[in-house]
C-alpha cells in the first residue's frame, strides 16, 4: 500500500444496558477495510459472528478480487447463509484502494462520504432492510472516487437515526474534526446521544491521506 489511511471507531450500548449488539472491525491487509454490523439479538452475538466470518473471507482476498463487485456479492450471499437460523444482522463493509473506495451493505446501516471541500453525501439506501440471516439479503455494491483527505463514515442506525439529517450529521463530523481524527466517531456518538441512547450506536471513520 503506497498511501496512508487512518481508521478509527467507537461504539456504545443502549442506555442502561451493558450488552452491545453492534460490532465493528478495522483491517489493514491486503488493503484497509472497515466493517460495521448491527445484530438483532445479543444472545447469539450475530454482529460479531458476521464479522468473524467476514475476516476469514477477507484474509484470502487479493486487491483485484476486492475491486470486483462480484466478490462482494458472493461474500454477502455467504454471510447471509452463515447466519441462517440465527439472529439477523446488518452488514456494511468499505475498503480503500489507491484510486477509489469499494464495498457493500445489507440492511440499514449507513455510509457517507465527507469530502475535503465540506460536502456530505449519503452513499447507501436505508430502505434496503433485508439483513444477513434473512435468506434474502441482496448485496448492493458501493464504489466511487476517493481523494486525499476525503472521509468515509460508517454508522449503525443507533447513530445515524437520532441525527436525522445530513446537516446535523455534517455538524457532528466537523465538530470532531476540530481535534484528532479519532475524535470524530466520539463526536458523532455524543451528538446522537443528546436525547439518550435508545439503541446501540456505532460510528467508524476512514480517511485517505495524501
Amino acid at each position: 500500500m503506497s498511501f496512508p489511511v487512518e481508521c478509527y471507531g467507537a461504539s456504545r450500548p443502549q442506555q442502561e444496558r451493558t450488552a452491545n449488539e453492534d460490532a465493528f472491525w478495522i483491517g489493514r491487509d491486503p488493503v484497509p477495510v472497515a466493517v460495521v454490523c448491527d445484530g438483532a439479538g445479543n444472545a447469539q452475538q450475530s454482529a460479531q459472528r458476521a464479522i468473524t466470518f467476514f475476516q476469514k473471507l477477507w484474509a484470502s482476498a487479493t486487491p483485484d478480487q476486492i475491486r470486483a463487485a462480484d466478490t462482494w456479492g458472493k461474500w454477502i450471499h455467504l454471510l447471509d447463509s452463515h447466519l441462517m437460523g440465527l439472529s439477523q444482522s446488518t452488514f456494511l463493509g468499505m475498503a480503500v484502494l489507491e484510486d477509489c473506495f469499494v464495498g457493500t451493505y445489507a440492511g440499514d446501516s449507513r455510509a457517507y462520504l465527507s469530502t475535503s471541500d465540506g460536502k456530505l453525501q449519503l452513499l447507501t439506501d436505508s430502505t434496503k432492510k433485508l439483513r444477513l440471516g434473512s435468506g434474502q439479503a441482496k448485496p448492493a455494491f458501493l464504489t466511487g472516487n476517493l481523494q486525499a483527505r476525503d472521509l468515509l463514515v460508517l454508522m449503525t442506525d443507533g447513530a445515524w437515526g437520532p441525527l436525522g439529517s445530513l446537516p446535523m450529521t455534517q455538524r457532528a463530523i466537523v465538530k470532531g474534526m476540530a481535534g484528532h481524527l479519532s475524535d470524530v466517531p466520539l463526536s458523532i456518538l455524543d451528538s446522537a446521544s443528546q436525547a439518550g441512547r435508545a439503541d446501540d450506536m456505532t460510528a467508524v471513520v476512514v480517511r485517505k491521506g495524501a
